[in-house]
């Protein structure tokens, strides 16, 4: 199918990247079922993409409710008659080191990116089993979860956790002829940029230049990554993970065993 023949739903919807991958995909023609937690930025979301010509519709509603996943299949089927893109965007942080995060602030994050990912993911799945249609569905991760980074252990787990769904889904749902990948954004946005911001201030401070790490692309060329994946739709690339930071793009491996010779004594 060509991307006008589809229909997608994104979490995360109404900013940042999963915005800009809405408007990219209305632009090419895709029905989209957007998606946030304020009524209120979802209608408005909804309002300027059927602006420019979208077949758009939406609900609010937080993923990590199970329901919340039930009502996005079952809206885009109902009003376009089938479902057959699933970008899992929504997510959140909650920034601190290990040993001072509380515990809300470590299940919240999990909360959202796995529970959220898993509740959305598995009724599309359901749905597009039924259409045998087949499907795209692209799991947002981070360089967070595939190497670690200091004062985001729950994130990390969380981006981790969803690297591991991203390849046990494109193992069991290959013979579906449903694609499944992962992106790992660089892109300034409301949450990365007081990162950024905070960055270049200590740089400033120092008398240092900015570190190339906080050189990071825009939501915009992230989007169009995804959407030439989208276009693409070749099975060789399902369960590959992808970084993406404005137009260098890099694709993460698995990890991969070694014989470990340190001279051990079991």
């Amino acid at each position: 199918m060509k991307l006008n023949e589809q229909v997608a739903i994104i979490t995360g919807s109404t900013k940042g990247i999963g915005y800009s991958l809405a408007k990219s995909l209305v632009e090419k023609g895709t029905a989209v079922v957007v998606n946030g937690r304020n009524h209120e930025r979802v209608s408005q979301t909804v309002r300027d993409l059927q602006a420019i010509g979208g077949k758009v519709i939406g609900i609010a509603g937080a993923v990590e409710n199970p329901e919340t996943g039930k009502k996005l299949v079952n809206l885009g089927t109902e009003t376009f008659g089938k479902v057959t893109l699933l970008i899992n965007n929504a997510g959140i942080i909650h920034d601190k080191i290990s040993y001072k995060m509380r515990d809300d602030e470590f299940s919240n994050v999990i909360d959202v990116h796995v529970k959220g990912s898993f509740y959305c993911t598995k009724p599309f799945i359901q749905q597009v089993k039924k259409q045998g249609t087949g499907g795209h569905i692209i799991n947002m991760t981070s360089d967070s979860g595939l190497e670690g980074n200091i004062g985001q252990i729950n994130y990390s787990a969380a981006k981790a956790a969803i690297n591991g769904m991203t390849w046990t889904l494109a193992k069991e749902l290959k013979k579906d002829q449903i694609i499944v990948n992962a992106i790992a954004p660089a892109a300034l946005t409301d949450m990365t940029r007081p990162y950024v911001e905070r960055a270049q201030q200590m740089a400033i401070e120092k008398g240092n230049p900015l570190s190339p790490n906080w050189e990071i692309g825009t939501p915009k060329e992230v989007a169009n990554f995804i959407v030439a994946l989208l276009e693409k739709r070749e099975f060789e690339e399902t369960g590959s993970i992808f970084g993406v930071n404005g137009q260098n793009v890099v694709r993460w491996e698995p990890p991969f065993r070694e014989t470990y010779n340190k001279n051990v004594v079991f």
